[in-house]
């Protein structure tokens, strides 16, 4: 049976009222930053249910944000990011909506740019997140783990070939999701692994053929 620790009853240390509402937005921006790994033209927050109704109380905007321009979540900045530097040097804006079928506080991140991207994910409690999608790919990460994203074309032999990679590099892989539109089609794969990768074993899986995104994701920190 699982028990709770200590963590998890008193929350992270953050900055700002709520631990899903304003830290595991950070924390969701934080992680979008690092999945998108450029500077882009423009980003639209889209904020659903109770993050809608409710954020902008809780600073869920700001977290965002701030948490999308790289600030920690106990940065003394969050609280006035619309006012920083950084925060004028982006493009951006914030969409409110209710969909029955999102989780209460899912949020959307559409960036413009060089790669344009659709990243989904929920704030679940206690500071702790999830990213669900990637351009529609169903994913799984969470924060907790380096993880290896790959975007490719679906093919036989692809998942040996990088798990083989990994496995010369002397990695333990902590889970291993993937998805695909259709058979021989566009597919993602999602690798939580319980160690770092080097960047030989990196820039090794990003030479096997047709890969299209290649995303090594630091965990974030506690």
């Amino acid at each position: 049976m699982y028990q709770s620790s200590i963590i998890d009853i008193i929350s992270p240390v953050m900055a700002g009222p709520s631990s899903s509402h304003t830290a595991g937005a950070v924390r969701l921006g934080l992680l979008a930053r690092n999945i998108y790994n450029a500077k882009p033209d423009k980003i639209t927050f889209k904020l659903y249910n109770s993050y809608a109704s409710t954020g902008k109380g809780h600073g869920t905007d700001k977290g965002l944000l701030a948490g999308f321009l790289g600030f920690s979540v106990c940065d003394k900045r969050i609280k006035t990011v619309f006012d920083t530097p950084e925060a004028k040097e982006i493009n951006y804006e914030f969409e409110y909506l209710q969909d029955f079928n999102r989780h209460p506080n899912a949020v959307d991140f559409v960036i413009e740019g060089g790669l344009n991207m659709l990243i989904s994910g929920n704030s679940i409690g206690a500071g702790e997140i999830e990213i669900t999608n990637i351009n529609k790919f169903s994913v799984k990460l969470n924060g907790k783990y380096n993880t290896l994203l790959l975007v490719y074309e679906d093919m036989p032999g692809v998942i040996s070939a990088v798990t083989g990679i990994i496995q010369k590099d002397n990695v333990n892989i902590a889970s291993l999701h993937c998805d695909r539109s259709g058979k021989g089609k566009d597919a993602s794969m999602c690798i939580c692994l319980d160690g770092e990768l080097s960047r030989n074993c990196i820039k090794d899986i990003s030479e096997l053929k047709d890969m299209y995104i290649v995303r090594y994701i630091k965990k974030l920190e506690s």
